[in-house]
């Protein structure tokens, strides 16, 4: 296939980043995109696809698409956003001219918008969950209290839109003081925090009688319950935890500085990445079994034994709020880099500033997202292939839109945009002595990532 012969940039009209749309430091492209990658994925999807899928199987299964496929898809994105300075579709046209690469884009793009339909109506859920923290009312080790408060929330159509729509508001606030007053900022402060309350968490979870079961649980694989669906649904993980194949890390890279090591920053985020799911995993699964939950229970395995978890505990209460708390800022992280995608659409191919595209993105979000949001009241019985708007858009987004743009990004990569090109963006124009990790990078890349993909998506479709 042809390679494009030169890393080329776009004019500063519409396409290329505007001046002073840069993270500040490198502390600062660290902590955006680890707030990115790190949010529900890990504390509200990793648990409950682990629980609905075997435990510690899954687990192995998910830590090699995210070692072999995840990082390099991501280092790929963020290589391409700051080489092409644009989002998604603008970076792609940049760096391709006149060919229709654009278009994997421009699917990062459909895929942002299809999770922010449900994702945000899950940040709603959390964000109830903080008033519902305070008054003290989910505070119980019985399964069917908790159970009941989750069913109770979900099945109000009122509350569920309205939920949603504040989350809408209060991110999209903060993406109107920009790159980095807004998303920097906010991630840089509140990320921390985070991290010591789920240590905090995890170590009560481990006190519980019953603990060791949990353990065991999330770290003894047993094979005999993987099927083709697992390897889908584990690579679909990887892609939705470390915001890959959406749009997200490449619109990102157009905000890195030139400086910045783009292997180590993906390492990094992808180890602290997995650092906080299992450290998720560890506060949820003893719980689970101590309290006699079941690990399959979906996505309402979070808000249905965490509360017991603090119920067990001194003070619980006040630690139950300061959790719910700091899960709607990881939820707010992962957010502003989804929201950010279809921002910048509006914004560089558009040619709408940025406080309008805001504006409209998070306008549409609220319309197109109330679909997910009914879906378990009002909307329950309509559903599109058997299944509800909730599960349409989780399941196009996940398991069809995130795998085919990770393959596309790879192919384009490897094959069209080429090693040259390749070296020259990751060794920062020679900067950095880092042939061995580009070498290793390239053969991934070109051979193995987009191979994995591939076979994984024929055996969904049961050709292998």
């Amino acid at each position: 296939m042809e390679e494009v012969s030169s890393i080329k940039t776009l004019p500063v009209k519409t396409g290329s980043v505007r001046a002073g749309e840069i993270f500040s430091s490198r502390l600062g492209v660290l902590t955006a995109t680890l707030g990115s990658a790190v949010g529900l994925g890990n504390i509200w999807r990793f648990p409950y696809l682990t629980g609905s899928n075997g435990g510690a199987a899954f687990l192995i299964i998910y830590l090699i698409c995210t070692v072999l496929v995840g990082i390099q898809v991501m280092v790929g994105e963020q290589m391409l956003g700051r080489a092409g300075k644009g989002n998604a579709i603008a970076a792609l046209r940049a760096l391709a001219p006149g060919k229709a690469w654009w278009l994997v884009g421009a699917a990062g793009v459909i895929s942002a918008f299809l999770i922010m339909g449900f994702y945000s109506e899950v940040a709603g859920w959390v964000f109830a969950y903080i008033f519902k923290s305070l008054s003290g009312s989910i505070l119980s080790t019985d399964p069917q209290v908790t159970t009941q408060a989750f069913t109770s929330l979900i099945a109000n159509p009122t509350q569920s839109l309205v939920w949603q729509w504040i989350v809408l508001a209060v991110t999209g606030g903060i993406l109107l003081f920009g790159v980095t007053k807004g998303i920097e900022r906010t991630t840089k402060t509140l990320m921390p925090v985070l991290f010591l309350l789920l240590i905090l968490v995890g170590i009560r979870s481990l006190t519980l009688p019953g603990a060791a079961q949990g353990l065991t649980y999330l770290f003894k694989p047993d094979f005999s319950v993987i099927t083709a669906d697992t390897f889908l649904e584990a690579l679909g993980l990887s892609f939705f935890k470390l915001s890959v194949g959406m749009g997200c890390m490449m619109t990102y890279g157009s905000y890195f500085r030139s400086d910045q090591n783009i292997p180590t920053t993906a390492t990094r985020v992808a180890l602290a990445d997995l650092m906080v799911s299992l450290m998720a995993g560890i506060a949820i699964f003893p719980a689970v079994f101590a309290f006699g939950f079941k690990p399959e229970s979906g996505p309402s395995l979070l808000f249905i034994t965490i509360p017991a978890v603090f119920a067990s505990m001194p003070l619980g209460n006040v630690f139950m709020v300061a959790f719910f708390v700091l899960t709607a800022i990881a939820s707010i992280g992962a957010m502003l880099s989804l929201l950010e995608v279809i921002v910048t659409f509006f914004n560089q191919q558009l040619g709408l500033n940025r406080k309008l595209s805001v504006v409209l993105t998070a306008a549409a979000l609220a319309v197109f997202g109330s679909a997910a949001a009914l879906s378990n009241s009002t909307l329950a019985n309509v559903k599109i292939l058997g299944l509800t708007f909730f599960d349409l858009y989780d399941y196009m987004s996940s398991n069809v839109l995130m795998p085919l743009g990770g393959l596309l990004i790879s192919v384009f990569i490897g094959w069209i945009w080429g090693y040259p090109n390749i070296r020259k963006a990751l060794s920062n124009e020679g900067m950095l002595k880092n042939e061995r990790v580009i070498g290793m990078f390239f053969g991934l890349i070109k051979f193995v990532t987009p191979a994995l993909i591939v076979i994984v998506l024929l055996n969904k479709l049961n050709i292998l």
